[in-house]
């Protein structure tokens, strides 16, 4: 099942940066937990409305945001980390930004039930509980 996951990551990322919500949900299960940055802010997305909700947040806040990815590798039988470069501009301020992003994704039956993004390796492994 970690080819098939590893495959589904990649299709996920691709949806995203193609501003495809429809496919990006496709992916994920009604019933998904998603903790990006903006979780801190909003309090956490659960189900697809709450990806909605995340996805139009981050959108409205930086409508160019995009992410070249660089790997999606297995960590287990349901884990895999997606490794990407973010960039975009604010929407108000048009000040750029570039970061390395960690992506954890947990899978159960071909769809994702969980992921997150974290700005280094060891936190996304840490959420993920791969780390003491």
């Amino acid at each position: 099942m970690s080819h098939e996951n590893v495959e589904l990551g990649y299709l996920a990322l691709d949806s995203f940066n193609r501003r495809d919500l429809d496919g990006f949900l496709a992916v994920q299960a009604e019933n998904v937990r998603a903790d990006p940055r903006l979780a801190a802010v909003e309090g956490g997305y659960h189900s697809h409305d709450g990806i909605r909700r995340w996805w139009k947040s981050l959108f409205d806040g930086i409508p160019d945001f995009t992410m070249d990815v660089v790997e999606v590798r297995d960590l287990a039988d349901d884990l895999v980390l997606a490794v990407a470069h973010s960039r975009g501009h604010g929407a108000e301020s048009a000040t750029p930004f570039e970061d390395t992003i960690w992506v954890p994704i947990r899978f159960r039956r071909g769809k994702a039930v969980w992921w997150g993004v974290f700005l280094t390796e060891g936190e996304a492994l840490d959420a993920a509980g791969l780390r003491e």
